[in-house]
């Protein structure tokens, strides 16, 4: 049996179960009601969002009586499992977030609904508000198959004393006054301190610094890896420099007790991270240190540098009974005054402009360089193998760094790892194409 010959059988057996439990609960009502006659929304949501959301669906509740939100939270290990167990059981909620590089694969299997139309017919909707590289990480082939939630994006959290006494003015703003500053701040903290923490079991430092070159990470439609391009060479030569001066320790971030206490402690000057440490180094770093810390945007190899587009996005199942109700969430969530409040609970970062124009966001000086990166911000290759190539990317990041490859030996092996994993796509798109041509 084929997959469409699969996939409908699966529809089949859903629709009778469908059929019996609506048989079982009531006669004479209808499914995808609840007892009050209430339209029956359900809504996955992992982590501490799942519990964090639970007042502002609630308010969503009270505005649209008609519609019963059903919330469940997913842990997030186990989502991604989770959600694919739930689509080959068709047994997917109507709504849920999903991180920004599941989109594609979802997109892939057919499970997503396209929500242009919804777009379109929702007056004031402002998709112009929202990041543009948070926005464009939802759309597949001219498609949009996704709504950003909250945004986020790495760059580096940085010891202003630190910096100041090392010689370094204001903070560098490409790779060159970065090393520079590098080496400053190596030469003032000796031999048993460093000057940035790049923990070799993350790629998401190496990975950052990657996306800012002008060539892609992938080439021919995501058929195959870039990785010996000019750019990303470049890269490696910049982060292999960072290891090779004794700038960073050659660690994992298991080897880090601490990494709020050791940055306090003056262990590293930079550290490259996302907006929910802004949380966390103010409660955790000691009142003298209050002032002695800030953020700044990610510098690039020539200027200002561009980041990752990461962040979690709103989609809605193509299996599902009630997406005019599940538009209707995703539209109220989407409002600019409901993404302040979801902030203000959670800390999270706005997918849209105009809500950080809110006090809160304003006022919050660690907040500001994020405000700038997000405009620099770009998505990852939309392919469903990206990653497990991210993963690689991680493996030989860490070979590089402890000196067992070369950059040309480190960029060949990339490529090769790559194009292993996207084998099988190559295969489907020549398919897709030979079926396509075929009379």
């Amino acid at each position: 049996m084929g997959a469409k010959g699969e996939r409908r059988s699966s529809v089949i057996a859903c629709m009778m179960r469908g059929l019996l439990l609506c048989g079982v609960l009531l006669a004479a009502s209808a499914c995808g009601r609840n007892d009050q006659g209430r339209e029956v929304v359900k809504f996955w949501v992992m982590g501490y969002e799942g519990e964090a959301i639970v007042p502002i669906v609630r308010e969503f509740e009270r505005l649209h009586p008609e519609i019963d939100v059903q919330l469940q939270q997913m842990p997030v290990l186990s989502a991604h499992e989770k959600l694919l167990t739930a689509f080959a059981g068709d047994s997917l909620p109507d709504v849920t977030p999903i991180g920004n590089t599941w989109i594609p694969e979802f997109a892939e299997l057919d499970a997503l609904e396209p929500l242009d139309a919804e777009i379109k017919a929702t007056a004031g909707f402002g998709v112009n508000d929202f990041y543009p590289s948070a926005w464009d990480s939802g759309v597949i082939d001219g498609k949009t198959y996704a709504v950003p939630w909250y945004v986020e994006t790495r760059l580096p959290f940085y010891r202003t004393d630190l910096l100041r006494e090392a010689g370094i003015t204001k903070p560098p703003a490409n790779w060159r006054e970065w090393s520079t500053a590098l080496a400053a701040i190596k030469r003032m903290v000796g031999p048993k301190r460093y000057a940035i923490l790049l923990p070799v079991n993350e790629y998401e430092p190496l990975l950052n610094l990657a996306i800012q070159q002008d060539e892609p990470l992938l080439r021919d439609g995501g058929r195959y890896g870039n990785f010996r391009s000019a750019g990303f060479k470049r890269t490696l030569a910049f982060y292999k420099e960072i290891f090779d001066n004794n700038w960073a320790p050659k660690v994992a971030n298991t080897a880090i007790s601490n990494v709020w206490d050791e940055f306090g402690n003056g262990y590293y000057t930079f550290y490259i991270n996302g907006p929910w440490n802004i949380a966390e180094f103010k409660k955790r770093l000691p009142p003298e240190l209050a002032k002695s810390w800030m953020t700044m945007p990610l510098p690039g190899p020539d200027g200002p540098g561009a980041s990752v587009a990461g962040g979690t996005s709103f989609v809605v199942f193509r299996t599902s009974k009630h997406k005019a109700a599940a538009w209707k969430l995703i539209a109220y969530l989407s409002r600019p005054e409901v993404q302040v409040k979801f902030h203000g609970i959670t800390g999270n970062l706005p997918s849209r402009r105009s809500p950080w124009e809110a006090k809160s966001l304003a006022d919050d000086p660690y907040a500001r360089a994020y405000r700038i990166q997000l405009e620099r911000a770009r998505p990852t290759p939309k392919v469903p193998e990206w990653e497990r190539i991210a993963t690689e990317l991680r493996v030989i990041g860490e070979q590089l760094a402890n000196d067992r490859l070369t950059v040309d030996e480190a960029a060949a092996e990339l490529d090769r790892r790559a194009d292993k994993i996207l084998e099988k796509r190559r295969w489907m798109l020549a398919h897709r194409v030979t079926a396509g041509a075929q009379p």
